[in-house]
């Protein structure tokens, strides 16, 4: 079986879960899902990224994303139901403090193939490689692939 380390910060939607489950054909993959959510550190970063996709309602609404606590909770719960109902194995953690690490210590703990960081676009953190997939790569040993999310 594959074992894919699925890091996300919002609920998967359909397409997502679509798309990741059908990454690699008909073989069986695992999933560990590790939800990182975006705290408020980081709401200006959003904005600017909202603004630069022209998303101006998203700006309006930065705050309502899941955080830490239950809103994250309900989410990973959510996505990790839906990959199970796709047919695949998944579990699921929140990641709230320094989720690179935790990140290297479930891939080396699952031996996972490979992780996927699922998010929105963030043009300034991408830009200068400041993103989860970039640091990710210089970090866990395996293949990371970036896909960005879909809106329902």
């Amino acid at each position: 079986m594959f074992t894919s380390v699925l890091m996300i910060e919002k609920p998967l939607t359909s397409v997502d879960v679509e798309f990741v489950t059908g990454l690699h054909g008909t073989d069986p993959v695992s999933f560990v899902v590790l939800m990182q959510p975006r705290g408020d550190q980081d709401r200006l970063l959003r904005a600017i990224d909202d603004v630069a996709l022209g998303e101006l309602d998203e700006v309006v609404h930065e705050g309502e994303e899941p955080t830490a606590g239950g809103g994250a909770e309900r989410a990973l719960a959510h996505s990790v139901e839906a990959l199970r109902v796709a047919g695949s194995q998944a579990v699921g953690r929140i990641v709230e403090k320094h989720p690179l690490d935790h990140l290297k210590s479930v891939v080396e703990e699952t031996g996972a193939d490979e992780v996927i960081v699922l998010t929105a676009p963030h043009f300034v953190e991408e830009f200068f490689h400041r993103d989860w997939a970039s640091r990710a790569r210089h970090k866990v040993g395996v293949p990371v692939l970036k896909l960005f999310a879909h809106s329902e």
